[in-house]
Formats: C-alpha cells, structure tokens, sequence
C-alpha cells in the first residue's frame, strides 16, 4: 500500500511549525492510542502512520530532506523503522496538557512527591478553607477573631516519619525504590506509581501505633486571625504553614480564611461609602434645620439641612465611610438619604396653622407634572 504523505497524515500544511505539528499529532496519538483502542488493528495502523509522521516532520534534518526528495530522501534515516523510543524520548513534552487522560488509560497519577534521601515522599500538606461570619462594624474597622478549627499536626510520636520507635523503613521489594513499575505499552514503556508502596518506594517495618504510619494526628487547632478594615464578603485571608502537615515531615499547607459580612441594621455599603436613611420632620425640611448623625462608629456627627430640602435628598458626611483595606488612614464617605415624615395626626392647631400656610401657599389642586430626573 502507498504511504500516504506525512503533512496529510497530521492534517497540517507544509509550512506548519513546530508546535503546530506536536499538537496535531497529540490529537491523533490520543485518538489512536493502542490502550484506548484495544484490538482495533485499524486504529493500531493509524497510530504507527502518525507517529512515523512525527518522527520525521519534528526532525529539522528529516524534514528537510523529506521535502526535498519525498519518502525516497528518508529512507534508512529512521523513518518506517517505528523507532519509538526516540519519538517518546521527551513524554511528558508531547503531552503534558493530557497527562490526566493517560493516566486513567495507564493507572497513574498526574502529580509527583519530593523524594528525600530514605526514598520517602515529602509531600506538601493540604490547604485549607475557613468560613468566617463577622458583622458589618467589624468588617469595616477591622477586628481579631479566635478560631477553632481541625488539621492534620505531624505526629508527635514518630516525628512525623510513620515508623514505630527503633525501627524504619525498608526498600519496595516490588519497584526497587523508585515508587513506580514500568509496563510495555504498545512502542513504548509506561509508568506508573506502585501498587505495593503506592508511589513511596519503601515499606515501614513497623507502622507507628499512634499514627497508624500516616505520620500525622487529626487534631483541633485554635489560631487567632487579624481581620484588616474594609475586607468585604468574599475575600480570604491567608495565614501560611498553618493547613495539614505533610506526610512524611512534609511541609504544611496554608490555612485560607473566607470572610461572609452579615448585614447592618441600618447601614450599607458600597465600595469605601456608606449609606443610611435618616428622618426628619416636616418643618425641619421646610425651615432647615442642624442635627447629630450618628456614625457607625457611634460617634455624632452635626449635619446641616438646608432649607427646602426634598424627601429622597442625599448629603454627604466627608470621611465617616469605609477605611481603604490596604490604607487604613483614608476612609470613604458617609451619604444620608433624606427621609421628610408626613406627620399622620394634627393637632387642632398645627392643622390651622397649616392650612393658612396653604392659603398663602397658592397651592393649586391640579399641579403640573415635573420631569422623573428632576427629582432628587
């Protein structure tokens, strides 16, 4: 059968750089992959076809004899002789973004430990998540909060090693140490952790009875966590080294603490500002009028109302908002929303006095319409 030429085997054209021929392939060697494929002679062809494709076009020199004298130019140079070992020479480069999938066709696992010098794997503890409620005045000016929490502490005993007292560790007799068994797989050899030592490459003569050779305790942990002013609902605040400790002495993980403001009685908050609502009376809001506000942080603040101020008018009290969270000295502003109580019942008096306001008022009953966006 004719070979079929190698830049329509990859589905590239001929001027395809590098990457663009190492992605294409990878497509076609996930597709085709003998494991995945078991027993499809067909797809086990079109593998070879591609990788006998790769081998030649990834190849600067072979290429550029291939294009300049076809099949003919390649020949004996390695091309048709399927020598995978040089095509697989770098694995995990042709594909890295698709070890997850290999693994599941091969049994593996997409991470690897740090080994020391006994062949035990350091591992990094897990992190971990907190969920904290604070309350709006503490969110704003910031606070100190106890916590307790659970996390894996390096065991006391063993000091973390999972060996009893007196005694160690011991080579895997099954992967010599290495921590992975190797397999044939189709053209090449595959990888993956040992079943016997699950990956550690060593066995523990005697597992420590308080860890039961995990290494660590599952005990309550209680840290007191600074919250900065101005932290809002959905922000986290890491504390490092304070997550599970590692298996085998390996470093801990952090501890990630995220923050849920529960809301205020009277105030909100938007950004650095701060806004509530604030009633006065009727003859406040026709005369003007100086009144106290008081702030979030409880203090009195004196606030002018002019004359003739509307229901639904906002002032704004300069500074008595929010602290910036990465610069406590400057703080937003404080906005008041006008509230003008109609008073419900009238004295005998204040209803005379108020209709001779109204006579004098020329108050029409048919008053005109005013535009929305007029209104304050």
């Amino acid at each position: 059968m004719a070979k079929k030429d190698y830049y329509e085997v990859l589905g590239v054209p001929k001027g395809a750089t590098r990457d663009e021929i190492k992605k294409a392939y990878r497509k076609l060697a996930i597709m085709f992959h003998p494991d995945k494929n078991a027993g499809n002679k067909e797809a086990e062809e079109k593998f070879k076809e591609a990788t006998e494709a790769y081998e030649v076009l990834s190849d600067d020199t072979k290429r550029q004899t291939y294009d300049q004298f076809g099949f003919a130019g390649v020949d004996g140079m390695g091309a048709g002789a399927h020598d995978y070992s040089t095509v697989f020479r770098d694995f995990e480069d042709i594909f890295g973004d698709f070890s997850g999938i290999f693994d599941s066709f091969f049994g593996g696992q997409g991470s690897r430990s740090r080994r020391g010098p006994q062949g035990a794997s350091h591992q990094r503890g897990s992190d971990l998540r907190y969920n904290l409620d604070i309350s709006f005045k503490d969110a704003v000016f910031g606070t100190k909060v106890e916590i307790a929490y659970n996390r894996n502490n390096s065991c006391s005993t063993c000091g973390g090693s999972g060996a009893a007292s007196g005694t160690g560790r011991k080579t895997c007799s099954t992967c010599g140490g290495t921590g992975q068994v190797r397999r044939n797989s189709g053209f090449f050899s595959i990888a993956s952790p040992c079943p016997t030592c699950r990956g550690e490459g060593f066995i523990l003569e005697n597992p420590c009875t308080s860890c039961a050779g995990t290494g660590v305790n599952r005990k309550k942990q209680k840290i007191k966590v600074t919250i900065p002013a101005g932290i809002e609902t959905g922000k986290r605040i890491s504390i490092p080294s304070q997550g599970d400790a590692g298996p085998n002495g390996g470093e801990p993980g952090d501890l990630y603490v995220f923050i849920n403001v529960r809301p205020h009685e009277y105030f909100e908050r938007n950004g650095e500002d701060l806004y509530c609502l604030i009633p006065i009376s009727f003859t406040q809001a026709a005369l003007g009028a100086e009144i106290h506000v008081k702030t979030l942080d409880e203090k009195k603040v004196r606030m002018k109302i002019p004359s003739g101020t509307q229901n639904g008018k906002v002032l704004r009290l300069r500074g008595e908002g929010v602290p910036y969270l990465h610069n406590s000295s400057k703080r937003g502003d404080l906005y008041v929303k006008i509230q003008v109580l109609v008073p419900e019942r009238l004295s005998s008096k204040q209803k005379k006095l108020l209709e001779e306001l109204a006579a004098i008022s020329d108050e029409t009953e048919n008053p005109t319409p005013v535009k929305l966006s007029s209104i304050n």
